[in-house]
């Protein structure tokens, strides 16, 4: 097991290695299979660990293997350690096996690109780093993962570094991820301190003697740092600008890896959240806003990516709030069927972005439906399992943590339930008035003048097509590996690693089914009724939703322009006068000085020997005087 799981790991790293090493002297197709088979390698290693984990006993199901001791400073020893687990597994198969068909999907959408390779050699970095971070056997790997994940993530986004726009959203990106993983640091140096380990193990039994101080301390460092990777409120602006990158790029970040790292890292850390269950109840109500405030944002966007942008936004939101609650096998399933129906929409918007010539603006669109009816097709499974339409993945993984809500049977968790209902009939409305306004009605002037083309050649068609097809049969079949409280084998196969703090009965679970369908038909309704029946334009959005409630415009009053004023006061009274001016000083001086000796160079024998005669009566009067 350990040996498949190190190649899983190893795999994409090599490949990075090797498109880089060999660079020009492989063709651009070349480097997009190196990095495509070995994330399918990857993936094959994981199902290997997988299927030999399963021989074994729930109990026996969890092993570290270390490499070596990576860092020893007295009693501190941190190993190069890989955790294979259920709850490792779990995402070490989502990772690579929808990030191995994102990767195929490039082949077809990234052909041409004169920077292809770069491309790859990016991907397979970002796999890797997911990789590293979902198997880090400590919390030190855990964070060295996270950050390559963050330097990853800025690389693919700013792909296009020829674009302003790209390179903004890019260290936007950047900037908004290194807020939590210094909160992270912080709550690690923390752990060191108290502990004395980063190891899990450890630091898990020693957590029930830390003060409640210090337990809120480290849930809220690690929660910041679950906010910031997860695009969560407060700190959730970076994630729509991240459009600027390709859209596979788009589906990578959104679907199966960075984004949901959040949801990860609550659900590994739970015993420490569990000690601090203020901040625990924090984070689902911070996955609730998200997820109602993203859902409302996205009714008034125009560019395709941005719509499924924010409904990522809103996923994950669930997803917090049923880590929040302790219902973690819930939160787990939703972000495994959040896998393909997303990536699924991003690659299929991919293909509308591709035939259109690169258009993302859902206004100019219209009318494909007859023009593209494959897409079609697979977009509206994608659309009908992301409302949560039956039977679908996302109606039995939602609704899940919906009923988990009910199942805490308190007045917070009723709040949480009617929260999350009102988020299905948003989750409808966006999302279908994005597919009537794209494949509905008649064709838009901009699509009669530049009608869909086809792909240049077969494999091209077949990267992007047959991996959009894979995707939507498990959109559509996903979620039948989990049904309510009946069929439950991936609550039973991450119970050892993450028991469930709540369980929703079978009524409660029938309540929120009916609910959530309710709402999300009705979401569907006035979608149609608006924007596909009538044909008739929307009413005007409001200014707060169009300017995504102002957090740019906040953080910007408080952080950005604060900064600049502080630069440009520092400018004049230090950096000019000082700064510069001590250099301009210390050359001036230098200038005149060497003007002054110049003088001196008068080219006359006379001169020189009376200032060597001159030099000589110094140096004897020294003499004299010293003796």
């Amino acid at each position: 097991m350990n040996a498949a799981a190190w190649t899983c790991l190893l795999l994409p790293l090599a490949s990075t290695v090797l498109i880089t090493v060999l660079g020009g002297a492989i063709s651009r197709r070349t480097a997009g299979w190196i990095s495509t088979l070995s994330s399918g390698a990857a993936f094959a290693a994981a199902v290997v660990v997988f299927v030999e984990m399963l021989s074994r006993s729930p109990e026996d199901r969890s092993e570290t293997s270390t490499a070596y001791n990576w860092l020893v400073a007295g009693n501190f020893k941190v190993g190069f350690s890989i955790l294979t687990d259920p709850l490792s597994v779990f995402m070490m198969l989502i990772v690579t096996g929808v990030g191995s068909l994102i990767v195929a999907y490039s082949l077809g959408y990234m052909d041409g690109d004169d920077e292809e390779r770069r491309y790859f050699a990016y991907m397979s970095l970002f796999v890797f780093s997911m990789l590293l971070l979902v198997q880090g056997g400590n919390l030190l790997f855990l964070l060295i993962g996270w950050g390559l994940v963050g330097l990853s993530s800025y690389l693919l986004i700013g792909f296009w570094h020829e674009r302003p726009s790209a390179v903004a959203a890019a260290k936007k990106a950047f900037i908004m991820n290194a807020v939590g993983d210094a909160t992270m640091a912080l709550a690690f140096f923390l752990l060191i301190q108290k502990t004395g380990s980063l190891d899990f193990e450890v630091v898990f039994a020693k957590a029930g003697g830390l003060s409640q101080t210090v337990l809120v301390l480290v849930a809220l460092g690690l929660l910041g740092g679950a906010v910031a990777k997860s695009a969560q409120l407060p700190l959730q602006t970076w994630l729509p600008d991240a459009m600027e990158g390709p859209t596979p790029v788009s589906a990578l970040i959104h679907a199966a890896t960075m984004v949901t790292a959040g949801v990860y890292l609550i659900v590994r850390t739970h015993p420490l959240f569990e000690l601090a269950p203020n901040v625990q109840d924090t984070a689902a109500v911070l996955g609730t806003l998200t997820l109602l405030i993203a859902g409302l944002i996205a009714l008034v966007q125009t560019d395709i990516k941005r719509v499924i942008a924010y409904s990522t936004m809103s996923q994950i939101g669930y997803m917090f709030l049923g880590a929040g609650i302790g219902a973690y096998a819930n939160a787990m399933f939703l972000l495994m069927a959040h896998a393909f129906f997303k990536a699924l929409l991003f690659l299929g918007a991919g293909i509308v972005i591709h035939a259109l010539g690169g258009e993302q603006d859902i206004r100019k669109m219209g009318g494909l439906r007859k023009l593209m009816p494959k897409t079609w097709w697979a977009m509206l499974v994608g659309g009908l399992a992301l409302a949560g339409m039956p039977p679908l993945s996302g109606f039995f993984a939602k609704d899940s943590i919906i009923a988990a809500t009910l199942g805490r049977e308190d007045w917070f968790g009723y709040v949480l339930f009617a929260a999350a209902i009102a988020g299905t009939f948003l989750t409808g409305l966006y999302t279908f008035r994005m597919l009537f306004v794209v494949f509905g009605g008649e064709q838009s002037a901009y699509v009669r003048e530049h009608p869909p083309h086809a792909a240049r050649d077969r494999l091209v068609e077949w990267s992007m097509g047959l991996t959009v097809a894979v995707l939507a049969v498990l959109a559509a079949f996903g979620g039948w590996i989990q049904f309510a409280n009946v069929w439950t084998p991936i609550t039973d196969w991450l119970r050892p690693v993450a028991e469930p703090l709540v369980e929703a009965t079978g009524g409660q679970e029938a309540i929120a089914s009916i609910c959530a369908v309710a709402f999300g038909l009705a979401g569907i309704g006035v979608a149609w009724w608006i924007y596909s029946a009538r044909r008739a334009a929307a009413p005007r959005a409001w200014a707060v939703l169009e300017h995504k409630f102002y957090f740019d415009e906040l953080y910007n009053g408080l952080f950005y322009w604060p900064a600049v004023a502080l630069s440009r006061v520092l400018d004049w009274t230090v950096e000019g006068p000082i700064v510069n001016g001590s250099i301009v000083g210390v050359a001036d001086l230098t200038r005149r000085a060497g003007g002054w000796f110049r003088e001196l160079q008068t080219g006359l024998v006379r001169v020189y020997a009376f200032a060597l005669a001159a030099g000589l009566a110094v140096l004897i009067l020294v003499f004299i005087a010293v003796r």
